[in-house]
């Protein structure tokens, strides 16, 4: 578990992330948890685990980089996920995607999961570049990026979302300014 002063980070094990997706219903994925998911995060929008289960599920040690529950630690509920989309490339470089509960906007959540996830990967062997990336109308989230100081670097076509703008940042400058 990754914490910050306000949240918990917890890492899905693959069995449940599998459970999660294949049966969203199956309260078994919470029996030995000390949070709940009043909020259905994962449940009802599977977000990333169309494209994570497939993956554990052909290589389950992927499953260190993969989805975690944001959980707020006063009232000990699930309030969003945030996964890397896998292990870091050849050059080293590691995307990471992020999800929170529209209740939970606004209240610095998606900044203070991100620095924490960041700021564990960096520890991670191969990790040198960290990227994020989202559609250039999303407002909130280029705001969110921009105030970590990544850099635009470019814009791809997502499959799925379209138009995505692409941000950077070396994990040595994410170092030098959050560590």
């Amino acid at each position: 578990m990754i914490q910050t002063s306000r949240l918990e980070l917890h890492h899905i094990d693959a069995a449940d992330l599998i459970t999660l997706f294949e049966h969203p219903e199956d309260q078994s994925v919470y029996s030995s948890k000390t949070f709940s998911n009043p909020y259905r995060v994962l449940m009802d929008d599977a977000g990333p685990l169309h494209w994570r289960v497939p993956q554990v599920k052909k290589d389950p040690s992927l499953n260190i980089w993969f989805v975690r529950w944001i959980v707020e630690k006063d009232s000990r509920n699930i309030i969003g996920a945030i996964s890397f989309h896998g292990a870091p490339n050849e050059q080293g470089m590691i995307e990471i995607g992020l999800g929170i509960n529209a209740k939970f906007h606004n209240k610095g959540y998606g900044f203070e999961a991100l620095k924490a996830m960041w700021s564990w990967v960096i520890n991670q062997p191969g990790v040198k570049i960290l990227r994020y990336t989202v559609s250039p109308d999303n407002h909130p989230s280029v705001r969110l990026i921009e105030k970590f100081g990544f850099t635009h670097v470019g814009q791809q076509i997502d499959e799925q979302d379209g138009p995505e703008d692409i941000y950077e940042m070396s994990a040595l400058a994410f170092v030098q300014k959050y560590a």
